[in-house]
This record gives C-alpha cells, sequence and structure tokens, in this order.
C-alpha cells in the first residue's frame, strides 16, 4: 500500500513538473505555439504585420502582432517568431551596397534580398501586386507641361530633370537618382498636409511621396513607375526564422503574396492610421478575401 502512494505522489510530481516547464502554463503537443508577428510603431507596420497574424490564425495557428522597437533584432533573437516589411527596405539594411546596384524591379530585388539574408532567416512569397514604393506627385499643370500624357509615366521627370524642383516629408527616404536624372535634395515638409499644398502653391513641382500612401489627393498625378523600372522595388514580403515554422504556417504566410494588392493595403493602412482596431481591421479584410481561393 505503501509502495502505491509513493508512485502516485512521484507520477503528481513529475505531471507538475510538465504543467509549470512552460512559464506557469500547460502546454499541449496539439496546441501550436502562439507566434508573434513583429512591428515598429507606425501604422503600416502594425497593418502589415497583424495581416499576416490574421493569416496565420485563418490557417489553425494562434498568432499576434507584437510591436517592438527593433523587430528583426527580436527575429535574430528567436523572442519573435515572422517579422513582415518591404524588400527594398529589407536588402537597404542587409546589403547597402546591392541595394544601390542595378535592378530595381520586383524580382530582381526579392532574389538579392534572398542572398543577402542572415544565416538562419529566410523570406517567404512576396506580394506580387502590393507595393509601397516611392512615387512622384506632380500638379495636373505639370503633368501637361511635361507631356507626362495618359500613361502619366515617371519617364516624363527624367526628361524634365534640370526644371524638378522636388520636396519630401521630413524622414522621408526619397531618391536622389531616378534614372538619369540626379534629382538635387528634397525640400522638407512636417507632414503630408504641407507638401500637398506646397505642390498646389508652385513652391515645389514633385513630391516624394508612396504608392500605398492613403493621404495623396486625388486632384494630383502620380507618376507612374514602369519597365524597366527607375525607382526600387518595395514589395511585401515575410521574413521568418528558418525551419522553426510548420509547412501550414509557411503556407499561411505565402497566402498573403497572391491576395493584398496596393489599393487594398492603403485602405487598411488608412484605418489604422485613424485609429482602428488593426487587428479587427486584419480580420475584416480576411473576411472579404478569403486565403487559398
Amino acid at each position: 500500500m505503501r509502495r502505491t502512494t509513493n508512485l502516485r505522489r512521484l507520477a503528481a510530481a513529475l505531471l507538475l513538473v510538465g504543467l509549470t516547464a512552460c512559464g506557469g502554463q500547460a502546454v499541449s503537443p496539439e496546441r501550436p505555439a502562439d507566434l508573434a508577428v513583429g512591428a515598429v510603431s507606425d501604422p503600416e507596420s502594425i497593418a502589415l504585420a497583424n495581416l499576416y497574424a490574421a493569416a496565420l490564425r485563418y490557417f489553425g495557428s494562434p498568432a499576434h502582432a507584437e510591436v517592438v522597437a527593433d523587430p528583426l533584432a527580436e527575429l535574430d533573437s528567436g523572442r519573435i517568431d515572422v517579422v513582415p516589411g518591404f524588400t527594398g527596405r529589407l536588402l537597404q539594411t542587409f546589403a547597402p551596397d546591392a541595394a544601390s546596384g542595378k535592378g530595381f524591379g520586383d524580382e530582381q530585388v526579392y532574389k538579392a534580398l534572398l542572398g543577402s539574408l542572415p544565416e538562419g532567416i529566410t523570406a517567404g512569397d512576396y506580394t506580387t501586386a502590393a507595393e509601397d514604393k516611392p512615387a512622384v506627385a506632380v500638379s495636373p499643370a505639370t503633368a501637361a507641361d511635361w507631356k507626362a500624357g495618359t500613361g502619366r509615366d515617371l519617364t516624363a521627370l527624367v526628361k524634365h530633370c534640370a526644371q524638378v524642383r522636388p520636396g519630401a516629408t521630413s524622414g522621408f527616404p526619397a531618391p536622389g537618382v531616378v534614372g538619369s536624372c540626379k534629382l538635387p535634395a528634397a525640400h522638407e515638409f512636417a507632414d503630408s498636409a504641407a507638401l500637398f499644398a506646397a505642390l498646389r502653391a508652385g513652391s515645389i513641382n514633385a513630391a516624394w511621396t508612396s504608392t500605398a500612401d492613403p493621404a495623396i489627393p486625388d486632384d494630383l498625378v502620380v507618376l507612374v513607375d514602369r519597365k524597366p523600372m527607375l525607382v526600387r522595388a518595395e514589395n511585401a514580403v515575410p521574413l521568418y526564422r528558418r525551419n522553426e515554422l510548420t509547412s501550414q504556417q509557411v503556407l499561411a504566410l505565402n497566402q498573403i503574396a497572391g491576395a493584398l494588392d496596393t489599393a487594398a493595403l492603403a485602405q487598411i493602412r488608412r484605418k489604422v492610421a485613424d485609429g482602428a482596431d488593426p487587428r479587427v481591421v486584419a480580420d475584416e479584410w480576411l473576411a472579404d478575401n478569403p486565403l487559398g481561393r
């Protein structure tokens, strides 16, 4: 009888150890870990992280977006599982020399990014239809003067390089070169409202914005960057730790690549910037755009 009691006590002790081994929470082998998708504290990064977290949940993996000071460092340490970003900016981070080279198309930039990633980190599929790359907005009068035509082609700026007086919001990574055109430093403005007001007033004639910027006024003309690209591609892409996600989780991340486009990204970004709950916004978008179909 005493031997049976001792065995029961030992079994109970081992069970208690198993339950407390992971921070005091029981972990069922059938339940996948809650994945953390990292973001910095700006609306676009938060929106993107919530989209990828929503995709993971959609395919059955508990996941949440988490704002941290340095998502890439947290990914490297293993505290964050996934970090979405944009191909060109990530390439600039990992390989600045490669980022300044030739080949600005989306596939070229993506391949260069894959070759620049640190050991142990890899990338999922990039969004072929969703980008947020630097873009030039001009007034309709300037577009007519530069003969941008119905195509509103960015090459119109290159042809009128000597006339360009660019502006950008403070901190915006305005390209210094577009094709063969070396641009003067952009005049800085405090916010988008001041930037576009200056464009309308004529104190500048080219405003640097981005393709998914929800603040671009409808009365302005955004010059389109066509192939061969003159401005480096910036397509959304998820980074994650190699061999640590299941094939189903990788599939979930890759599903965003074929479903998200620039217009949707801009709309989601606008809602988050206006104060909407980013998780709710992402889940609503997913409900309207089922993945895997």
